[in-house]
């Protein structure tokens, strides 16, 4: 762990209680005298160090050493644009995707998205947190969800979509927002709103799954 979110982050001394004390002070160990790091959402690039001042019961008492901006983040920026799959799949991976500095995923639902797969965006950002304090990454990852493709494109006119193509993505490609399909890829009407976008493919024999390929693209594109 780098660093625990709490909502106190940043005053002179707080109180730690509940499933944070459980975790730093049974799991984790941590004792009197002990040296903390916290962030608070409303400004996470502020690192903040906390010095365990005492222990009583199940709260632990905490006092501010030091609070410095800190932000860790990816140097590139990249959006992923991701019609709609099992949440499953997507859970899978978020943790990873985080790791390697995704900003943004766009949830879309194309003409071939299950209609009954629903993207909850609050068990996402909880999935994402965790990540987070664990990496050291200090921004959050942001969700939103689109009714359409085209809607999404409107709003997106810079999109690159990975596709069937002769052009392969390259390491030193310059891409901000990148559109991938759900299992089954795009029907006939999408396929012909996308003539007008860039396309390339990723340079693999295989047929990967939707989540491959997204962890495939943000990895070349950011690492």
């Amino acid at each position: 762990m780098q660093y625990l979110f709490h909502e106190d982050a940043g005053s002179a001394q707080f109180w730690i209680k509940g499933e944070a004390y459980k975790y730093l002070f049974k799991v984790r160990r941590h004792s009197t005298g002990d040296t903390l790091y916290f962030r608070n959402k409303g400004k996470s690039e502020e690192l903040h160090a906390y010095r365990v001042v005492s222990l009583e019961g199940r709260t632990a008492l905490l006092e501010l050493l030091l609070s410095e901006s800190r932000a860790v983040k990816a140097s590139k920026y990249l959006h992923i644009a991701w019609c709609v799959v099992d949440p499953k799949s997507v859970e899978k991976v978020l943790p990873s995707l985080n790791e390697i500095g995704v900003a943004k995923i766009s949830f879309i639902y194309c003409e071939r998205s299950q209609k009954n797969f629903k993207s909850d965006l609050a068990r996402y950002e909880r999935i994402t947190e965790s990540s987070s304090q664990q990496c050291g990454r200090s921004e959050e990852m942001a969700f939103e969800v689109y009714k359409s493709l085209d809607s999404f494109l409107s709003a997106h006119p810079e999109t690159v979509v990975l596709d069937f193509c002769d052009k392969v993505l390259g390491c030193d490609e310059q891409i901000s927002t990148v559109l991938i399909g759900c299992e089954g890829g795009f029907s006939e009407k999408e396929r012909k709103r996308l003539e007008a976008f860039k396309r390339f493919r990723l340079d693999t024999p295989m047929i990967l799954r939707s989540e491959s390929a997204v962890i495939g693209i943000a990895s070349k594109l950011l690492i």
